[in-house]
C-alpha cells in the first residue's frame, strides 16, 4: 500500500525537513545539506526513502543529480485525504448538536 510508504517516509523529521526544502524548488544533495548537520551517506539514504515513496523524484544534470517534489506522490496524499474529507463535516456537525443538547 503506497500510502504506508508515504507516511513512513514523512514520519521522520529529517525527511520532512528535506521535503519542505524541496517544496521551494529543485536542489542537489549538497544544497540540501546546507545548514543541516547530516552526512552525505545519511542524506543519500533519506533521499532514497523519499524517492521510493514517490514523494521526490530525481533528474541527472551532468555530474549532479537534482531532486524535486514529485507531484504524483502529492496526488496520492490528496486522494487519501479526500476519502475522509466528506466524513469529518458530518461528524463535527453531530458533535456540535450533541454539545448544544448537553448545554440545555
Amino acid at each position: 500500500m503506497m500510502e504506508n510508504d508515504i507516511f513512513k517516509a514523512l514520519a521522520d523529521p529529517t525527511r520532512r525537513m528535506i521535503f519542505e526544502k524541496l517544496a521551494s524548488g529543485s536542489m542537489n544533495a549538497s544544497s540540501l545539506r546546507d545548514g543541516v548537520e547530516i552526512s552525505q551517506p545519511a542524506m543519500s539514504q533519506h533521499l532514497a526513502i523519499l524517492c521510493n515513496a514517490k514523494l521526490v523524484r530525481q533528474e541527472r544534470r551532468g555530474r549532479f543529480v537534482n531532486y524535486e517534489v514529485d507531484p504524483d506522490g502529492l496526488a496520492m496524499i490528496a486522494n487519501w485525504l479526500a476519502k475522509y474529507r466528506a466524513y469529518w463535516p458530518a461528524r463535527i456537525d453531530a458533535l456540535k448538536d450533541l454539545l448544544k443538547d448537553m448545554d440545555q
